[in-house]
């Protein structure tokens, strides 16, 4: 990583790489804000309007960012296209400046209805993915995509500062003031963006402008279709379990992390303690990314997801038959989103080397594939609690979905090797 470093001295164009990448990590930290703040919205609008948020209902307002953001980021996509990446990432960013500043606003007056509204808004912040990854990239020569890539793309940390800080705002200045601050930082950021960034010049970069019929192209192979459903477990379980993981841990162990708040942290706000736990284990999928990557270049992306999801499954069930003890379970919770982020880096080790001339267009619709999945755990997690009072049936099922993932590798793993996998240059 050093030496790619070293190597970006003197290409491309430093500033949109660093605008790109502030413009993508503010922007998940912003798409993933309702998870960690999601018990202290419900308790105000119980106290103020009389409105009790059942499980359902709490799932689809996390739900929503998530499954809005994935298609948006198709939408975006045509837009970096016809528009160019710098308006579309500031038309963007308005929209989600303006819905922070609403839900500021309106503040604990806020109907269910108006926070639908604002998460649907959200949305535009998931779905930057598609725009400063472009950017950034355009700068550069083929050579150094995969540094310039990670730089601008290392914007999964924004869900863990969520739910570090969150939280804490939320008990000192009340749930509201959190959209107050992220109104602020991206407003900043705007500024910052418009000031730095800059879409590559045709000497550079010419656009090859992505129409509708090359994604039917794509929809029509099935490698697409077993792509996006590896992407739907991964990716979604990790962004799934991390928008709901405040409402679990609450939900499941308050008693326990209450106690170690008093006892050890001198901190008796369970929810801001529930924002600490949550972070640790997210950090776990957000960090180790780049490591499943690389684990998947030395054995082959196959075999490490053979692993990934292999091991997802068998912690899922222990989660769902085991009463775990507090401490047991932020251990399982830890290990499911470690596996599931380096599961995330193992099948991209995977897609370009099979759709390598398409792979713009590739990581709109496994991307959007992702947050699919992502919002089909969401509302299953909420639909069990609300259905068995618990999240066993809910782990379950997630662990069923991993197992068709598992048998689906099985199915491709020997095409794949004697077809593109034999000029693929990578191991698969």
């Amino acid at each position: 990583m050093a030496g790619g470093f070293k190597a970006l001295k003197g290409q491309g164009h430093w500033p949109t790489l660093f605008a790109a990448f502030l413009y993508f990590d503010f922007s998940f930290m912003v798409w993933t804000m309702l998870g960690p703040l999601a018990t202290e919205i419900s308790e105000s609008l119980a106290k103020v309007s009389g409105f009790i948020m059942d499980p359902s209902q709490k799932a689809t307002l996390l739900a929503i960012p998530i499954l809005s953001g994935a298609l948006l980021r198709i939408v975006l996509g045509f837009g970096v296209d016809k528009f160019g990446p710098k308006k579309t990432a500031l038309a963007a960013q308005a929209v989600v400046i303006s819905v922070l500043f609403y839900a500021y606003i309106r503040g604990e007056h806020i109907t269910y209805n108006e926070l639908l509204i604002v998460a649907l808004g959200l949305g535009f912040a998931g779905a930057s993915f598609a725009v400063a990854l472009p950017q950034a990239g355009q700068w550069y020569p083929p050579k150094l995509q995969g540094v310039v890539l990670g730089i601008a793309g290392a914007g999964n940390i924004g869900v863990v500062i969520d739910f570090l800080m969150a939280p804490k705002i939320a008990e000192l200045w009340g749930w509201q003031a959190v959209f107050l601050v992220g109104g602020i930082l991206s407003t900043i950021i705007f500024v910052m963006y418009a000031l730095m960034a800059k879409d590559a010049p045709r000497e550079i970069y010419t656009p090859r402008p992505k129409k509708i019929s090359d994604y039917l192209k794509l929809l029509k192979d099935k490698d697409t279709w077993w792509f996006s459903l590896f992407y739907a477990v991964s990716f979604g379980g990790f962004v799934g379990f991390a928008n709901y993981m405040k409402v679990y841990l609450m939900d499941t162990y308050q008693a326990d992390m209450s106690a170690f708040g008093l006892e050890y942290l001198n901190e008796p706000n369970v929810k801001v303690i529930a924002g600490y736990f949550g972070a640790l284990t997210i950090f776990a999928g957000a960090m180790l990314r780049p490591v499943g990557g690389a684990i998947a270049d030395k054995m082959g992306g196959v075999k490490s997801l053979y692993i990934f999801f292999g091991a997802v499954t068998v912690l899922a069930l222990i989660n769902a038959f085991v009463t775990l003890p507090f401490w047991a379970a932020i251990f399982v919770l830890f290990l499911i989103m470690a596996n599931l982020g380096m599961a995330n880096g193992a099948v991209f080790q995977l897609v370009p080397q099979r759709f390598g001339k398409d792979i713009g267009i590739m990581t709109g619709i496994v991307g959007a594939a992702g947050g699919i999945g992502g919002t089909v755990l969401v509302k299953t997690l909420g639909w069990s609690k609300e259905a068995f009072n618990g999240y066993s049936v809910g782990f379950m099922i997630f662990a069923a979905i991993v197992v068709v993932a598992i048998v689906g590798i099985s199915m491709v793993k020997t095409r794949w090797r004697t077809t593109w996998g034999l000029q693929a240059g990578g191991k698969i």
